[in-house]
């Protein structure tokens, strides 16, 4: 065991990634040396920032628990403390039950860990961060809670209630970020289109992506988790006209049935999925659409299911994700909806659709053999460096393989990359002079 030394382990998504990443650089101030996600931890203290979102991330996150419990059993541990969503959720049952555990911290109220731990916060240093991704990218949350209370959805449960951050406040994080050698940036929040409505009265999206553009050294901006309805077409002006915006929108509409999509209390139609799909294709050409989908959602019928068969086949999704509904405690749907088809069904739909999508991809990396593509080299393994294009966001999407026998490559660099060949997954590539 380590004196001096916290662990932090990050389960969940990137934006309690973002937390631990500010919570290190507090903890970093305070003199501790802080590791994050060791495969072999030794400090004397470790923080659990747990996820609550769906069944499967809730045991993982339980599991990671009670493996650092038994190491403070064992003596290998003097003090354990948990924070996330999971917590935020049930803070009272894990208190109760999980008593090895020397404080349960919420999503938001973390900051009190460190005057816990004998320290001042440092509201001087709270934009900025110890980054845990490769130097120059940074994942960049604008916003905290959702609105939209969608039927299946526990996220507004567990976070509350939109809540943006003060444009200035983001920009001075990005100039901080870009004076630490960050050249990209994901743009991070449960609704992104939704930013700005309580501080500003209006989405306020697009204006804040121009002014992160504006940025001297701000090299890309992605966009992740956008809303359908009502969504803020001027932010397809923004992504046309600025070269340092990416073509790239992770868009989840989980369905095109009218009849579900209501059930789900999405608030578009069928027609309204279709249209909006055309719409941003054709303002702005050559767009990378990430989505993601939902099959035995209650009340999905073979009917529904073909409905969304046919969707994905026409619009050709350059990347989407699907999952099976899994019934959450104290969302609407479990609340006011019978879970009635069965695990078998939902997943011979759930195989069914990534085949299709499978096709779909295979095809669109097919052709993009012999085009040539602006790419960022994120890392080197084995013969290979290993790059993204602008249509391709870090951990979930396709990566560029460049030979490292094809001469030496900078980290963190970006090349023009002609692609040579093509799988499913990913793309091969040599650096053009």
């Amino acid at each position: 065991m380590k004196k001096n030394r916290v662990d932090i382990i990050t389960m969940g998504c990137s934006k309690n990634l973002v937390d631990s990443e500010h919570l290190m650089r507090q903890l970093q101030e305070c003199g501790y040396e802080v590791v994050h996600d060791s495969e072999e931890p030794c400090g004397e203290i470790a923080v659990i920032n747990t996820c609550g979102f769906i069944g499967d991330a809730k045991q993982e996150s339980i599991n990671m628990i009670l493996e650092f419990c038994q190491r403070k059993e064992q003596g290998d541990l003097n003090r354990l403390y948990v924070m996330g969503c999971l917590s935020e959720r049930y803070l009272n049952e894990l208190s109760e039950e999980i008593t090895q555990v020397d404080k349960f911290y919420g999503k938001f109220n973390w900051t009190e860990l460190v005057n816990d731990l004998k320290h001042e916060y440092r509201e001087d240093i709270a934009q900025e961060r110890v980054l845990t991704t490769p130097g120059h990218y940074a994942y960049l949350k604008i916003s905290e809670g959702c609105n939209r209370r969608c039927a299946y959805c526990a996220i507004p449960i567990i976070t509350g209630a939109h809540k943006s951050r003060p444009i200035e406040e983001i920009l001075d994080e990005v100039r901080y970020l870009v004076s630490q050698g960050v050249k990209e940036f994901q743009i991070i929040a449960q609704e992104l289109t939704f930013y700005g409505v309580d501080i500003y009265k209006k989405q306020s999206i697009a204006e804040l992506v121009g002014k992160i553009s504006d940025i001297e050294g701000v090299e890309w901006i992605r966009l992740h988790y956008a809303y359908p309805s009502n969504f803020p077409y001027d932010l397809l002006r923004v992504m046309r006209e600025r070269k340092n915006v990416c073509k790239y929108l992770d868009i989840a509409l989980q369905h095109v049935s009218t009849k579900i999509l209501k059930k789900m209390l999405r608030h578009v139609t069928k027609e309204d999925t279709y249209a909006l799909v055309e719409r941003m294709r054709n303002e702005v050409p050559g767009i990378c659409l990430r989505t993601t989908m939902m099959v035995g959602f209650p009340g999905e019928t073979d009917k529904e299911f073909e409905e969304l068969v046919e969707f994905v086949k026409w619009a050709k999704f350059d990347r989407m994700g699907a999952f099976a509904y899994c019934e959450e405690d104290g969302t609407y749907a479990a609340e006011n909806y019978r879970d009635s088809i069965s695990k078998k069904k939902k997943q011979e739909r759930l195989d069914r659709l990534m085949e299709i999508q499978q096709r779909i991809s295979t095809k669109l990396n097919e052709a993009r053999v012999g085009k040539a593509y602006r790419s960022i080299i994120d890392r080197v393994e084995g013969d290979y460096y290993i790059g993204r294009t602008e249509f391709d966001s870090p951990e979930v999407d396709m990566e560029v393989l460049v030979p490292v026998k094809n001469g030496k490559l900078e980290i963190g660099r970006f090349y023009n990359v002609r692609i040579t060949d093509a799988t499913e997954f990913d793309l091969m590539g040599v650096v053009e002079e």
